[in-house]
């Protein structure tokens, strides 16, 4: 039972990550003018920006420090830190997560920190020392959410968590290529971000802009963007705002990205370094390793599950 409470809490933080990515709005608290001016040529702005993509794109691989900040739900509301690398084309990633502050559930079955690795569409989940007693040495939990959801017969689910899994692994790229359709898109002006010279930019997109723009959400039929758009203004959700700061060899060091609905916030606060850097992110190996669907489906032949002993039951 204790090893389904530690599951079914690592697969709300999993989901989490699949469903907020891409949205903040964050502080800048280590913002100093340095005294340059500003563009006010939206064509300059935009140039600047588009050679900033090219340049993100190209290098695939970065180090990077994110904190992901969550208010409103019960389960998810809560702060994750997250340092490692990250890669996009193909997408990857090596990072370790300390566990969630005031996330429901969370206690000293958690290990401090979990080790997460993102390859061929998989999450791999490092649950600690004491599931492997429990799981006869395995402490690695592997969660195919493309599986998952053709599991569940469900198609407009799986087109929704192919897409989450694309958003989970952002890249600043992306990112950018947002950025660059903002109808408001300016240059904020110099400033220094952790002791780095850059540039502050920042811009607004809609939802339905948002939506437009995405390459991931092309998955969509056009009537299932429009009812993703329809149900996003319904729940209150207006857009999303973009900060970034470049430096002076053209890359992204900072991005701030949020969004804000009646339900609570979410806020994405991410600093990038080593562009380029090596990012070898191999699976753990099987005999360290259980299945999330099987895991469930013992579970709940058993009669137990997460739902049994999972997140806010107190178990």
């Amino acid at each position: 039972m204790s090893v389904a409470k530690r599951v079914g809490i690592t697969a709300v933080v999993a989901t989490v990550l699949v469903g907020v990515a891409g949205c903040q709005d964050g502080d800048t608290e280590d913002r100093k003018t340095a005294g340059a001016p500003r563009l006010q040529n939206r064509d300059a702005v935009t140039e600047v920006v588009q050679a900033a993509y090219r340049k993100t794109a190209e290098a695939r691989t970065a180090r990077v420090r994110m904190t992901v900040e969550m208010s409103g739900s019960a389960q998810a509301a809560g702060t994750m830190e997250m340092s490692g690398v990250m890669g996009w084309d193909p997408t990857l990633m090596d990072m370790t997560m300390k566990m969630p502050k005031g996330m429901a559930g969370a206690g000293a079955d958690m290990p401090g920190q979990i080790r997460m690795r993102l390859l061929d569409d998989a999450m791999y989940m490092d649950l600690g020392a004491k599931a492997a007693q429990e799981m006869d040495g395995k402490r690695w939990m592997k969660m195919d959410l493309g599986a998952l959801a053709e599991a569940s017969g469900d198609k407009q689910l799986q087109k929704q968590m192919t897409r989450g899994l694309e958003d989970m692994n952002q890249s600043p790229a992306q990112q950018l290529a947002l950025l660059l359709d903002s109808p408001n898109l300016k240059h904020v002006g110099p400033e220094k971000v952790g002791g780095v010279e850059a540039q502050h930019y920042k811009g607004t997109l809609t939802f339905q802009d948002m939506v437009k723009s995405n390459k991931s959400l092309e998955v969509l039929t056009e009537k299932e963007r429009q009812e993703l758009v329809d149900r996003a203004e319904k729940s209150g959700i207006k857009g999303y705002d973009t900060e970034v700061w470049v430096d002076g060899d053209g890359f992204p060091v900072r991005m701030d990205l949020g969004m804000t609905m009646p339900q609570g916030t979410v806020k994405i606060t991410a600093n990038y370094s080593d562009y380029g850097v090596k990012a070898a992110v191999v699976a753990p190996p099987a005999a360290e390793t259980f299945d999330f669907m099987k895991l469930m489906e013992q579970l709940g032949a058993a009669g137990a599950g997460p739902g049994a002993d999972g997140p806010g039951n107190g178990a």
